[in-house]
């Protein structure tokens, strides 16, 4: 039925679809849909706008209107449906990607820098898979971790990538404007809770849409009742260091 309330708005026009606002609501009504942050239904709003300050261009305001009411038992259905959806583990018979590998990075071989004008810099990747959507949390080398979430431009911007933030850590790779937010938070509950990781390193470009990685990592500690020591890079598209935080 729909009434009088207040309800949030979106401005399609300064939504840059980074997607900081998406975690920020309890109730999950706002999703990335297209690049843009969308209303899923209107009876899951609450009107209580804590989605508000979360969003660095001013796209989404409070307005008062005719809407849906809210309705919170078919918030509570949509959450536990969210919630009972079935986890990312991998079948030994599936696609090679999903297969769990653990393996010792590659020593230097100085026969092979023998053979070449420069040395060549060697992988200290220490497992696969790598992309968030497909490790399971119950993946042996998630075990006791030194945990780094990066945005998946990063290695690309970012030349040393390997020895100067892969070297000793577990990598999970990911994108919080193309993929689903709220399954990121599910993912990494789970592996707070049952993984014991040690720290976490997130790694982002300076880009607005990378910003809601770091929210989606505290997001999930809270969810798991954790309190582990997180440390947040940025990079520029050009390469650089930009913060450390």
């Amino acid at each position: 039925m729909k009434v009088m309330r207040k309800i949030i708005e979106i401005d399609d026009e300064l939504c840059d679809g980074c997607g900081q606002c998406v975690p920020e609501c309890a109730e999950g009504a706002i999703q990335i849909v297209d690049d843009k942050a969308r209303l899923v239904s209107e009876n899951y709003c609450d009107g209580l706008g804590a989605c508000l300050g979360e969003c660095p261009n001013g796209a989404i305001t409070m307005v008062e209107r005719e809407a849906e009411d809210f309705d919170e038992e078919a918030v509570e259905a949509y959450l536990k449906e969210k919630e009972e959806k079935p986890l990312d583990i991998p079948l030994a018979c599936g696609c090679p990607s999903t297969q769990v590998q653990t393996f010792i990075p590659k020593a230097s071989s100085q026969e092979a820098m023998d053979d070449i004008a420069q040395p060549r810099i060697e992988s200290t990747l220490s497992h696969w898979p790598v992309q968030i959507n497909l490790v399971p949390p119950i993946a042996p080398f998630l075990k006791g971790a030194d945990l780094l979430v990066a945005a998946d431009c990063t290695p690309a911007a970012y030349p040393n990538f390997h020895q100067d933030f892969l070297k000793g850590k577990v990598l999970m790779i990911g994108c919080p404007k193309f993929d689903d937010v709220e399954e990121y938070i599910r993912k990494f509950t789970e592996i707070f809770k049952i993984a014991d990781i040690k720290s976490v390193t997130a790694l982002v470009m300076e880009v607005p849409c990378c910003s809601g990685l770091p929210v989606i990592l505290q997001r999930a500690m809270q969810a798991a009742g954790k309190a582990i020591p997180v440390e947040q890079v940025v990079i520029s598209t050009r390469g650089d260091i930009l913060k450390f935080a």
